[in-house]
């Protein structure tokens, strides 16, 4: 119960303190640029559900993004090789000092893995705005 209560709250706090999502704004007609990373159930500090309340599952094709709702479809594309998959958002994140090192996105371990080698850890990617809910 304890565990529940503290992640609502931190939700509500990360949520609602508009400095945490950066300096990107949502747009259909955007294309945005940064880094990916990606992310596994195996990390520290990642919780049985995402921030939209569903388990988290790091073979699904989702990411984790502050800057738009959750249910946007969006393009990511590896600059390097060109490479995309096509991802739904259903996450908060990356966490706060990563976003200002550049990451805009987290995708989940088989998302990156479609588009370079997880071994890399970051890479330079293009976001497009797909759909939203």
């Amino acid at each position: 119960m304890k565990k529940i209560l503290l992640f609502s709250v931190i939700c509500i706090v990360m949520l609602s303190n508009s400095r945490y999502t950066g300096n990107l704004s949502y747009s259909h007609d955007k294309t945005l640029k940064g880094l990916a990373s990606w992310y596994s159930k195996k990390d520290r500090g990642v919780l049985k559900t995402t921030a939209n309340m569903e388990l988290f599952d790091d073979e699904k094709l989702t990411c984790a993004m502050w800057n738009v709702p959750f249910g946007t479809v969006l393009q990511v594309t590896n600059s390097k090789n060109g490479k995309s998959i096509v991802v739904r958002v259903n996450d908060r994140g990356p966490a706060r000092r990563l976003v200002r090192r550049g990451r805009i996105v987290d995708l989940t371990k088989e998302a990156f893995s479609r588009i370079a080698d997880l071994k890399k850890g970051l890479v330079e990617v293009e976001i497009t705005i797909l759909s939203s809910i």
